[in-house]
């Protein structure tokens, strides 16, 4: 089982408490830090520029990065390569949705690329979780579905998703083909006691399901290798001077 890391970034926690798993790695990404503080969690690393934090910066000795405000990489994915470089490959990211429309693309997008180099990510959202899979196959254990049912959808990341299977949802897609322009997986549903997966032999997808479904286990068609980069700690070289 990979290491867990456990990402707080700046934006909507909707209801719950955000759930840490023992042992844990902890970054408060940005604002996400006022979070944290809320919540009484201490993180392992803060990192960020610092520019949507609304309280005080933090405390001397507390392992800090401090990020310039004119960079190539948001926060967020600064943070997920801090948790990368600590060996964690399964990323729990709270308050990377809600509030502006282009940091949750951003923080969507940036689950496809932790797929694609063969790590998990999952988004905490409003009543549900997104994620991302290259490759590979999520298995969703059979659990109890109320009557008004509950939606699982996909979409594909890549341009085109090839050998697209969801067995034991309700509408069973099977070696199913889907591009980026294509919903056809919008608005599936999990079936009453009934195991489920999503499974793709080539391309990324997109998958979102209940917040309240156990995350999936997660199966990969071939071995991946690389990383998704180095912290970037320099101001950017494309700035119009």
């Amino acid at each position: 089982m990979s290491k867990v890391c456990v990402i707080f970034g700046a934006g909507e926690y909707y209801a719950g408490d955000p759930m840490v798993p023992s042992g844990a790695y902890v970054v408060a990404a940005d604002g996400g830090l006022d979070h944290t503080r809320e919540l009484g969690i201490a993180p392992d690393v803060v990192v960020g520029d610092f520019d949507s934090l609304e309280g005080r910066r933090p405390a001397a000795g507390t392992h800090t990065i401090a990020l310039p405000p004119l960079k190539d990489d948001p926060d967020m994915l600064s943070a997920l390569k801090v948790g990368w470089a600590a060996g964690c490959r399964e990323f729990r990211v709270y308050g990377g949705l809600g509030g502006r429309i282009d940091h949750s693309i951003s923080c969507i997008q940036l689950m496809a690329l932790l797929s694609r180099h063969g790590a998990s990510g999952y988004l905490y959202g409003d009543g549900l979780i997104v994620t991302a899979i290259t490759d590979g196959r999520l298995s969703f254990p059979a659990h109890p579905v109320p009557e008004d049912g509950r939606m699982v959808s996909v979409f594909s990341h890549s341009d085109v998703s090839l050998g697209v299977n969801e067995p034991g949802l309700k509408y069973e897609l099977r070696d199913g083909t889907l591009t980026n322009t294509v919903v056809q997986g919008v608005s599936n549903e999990f079936r009453d006691q009934v195991d489920a997966a999503v499974s793709v032999e080539h391309g990324t997808l997109i998958v979102t399901f209940p917040i309240e479904v156990a995350l999936p286990g997660v199966s990969r068609f071939r071995a991946f290798d690389g990383g998704i980069g180095e912290l970037d700690t320099e101001v950017s070289k494309l700035l119009v001077r």
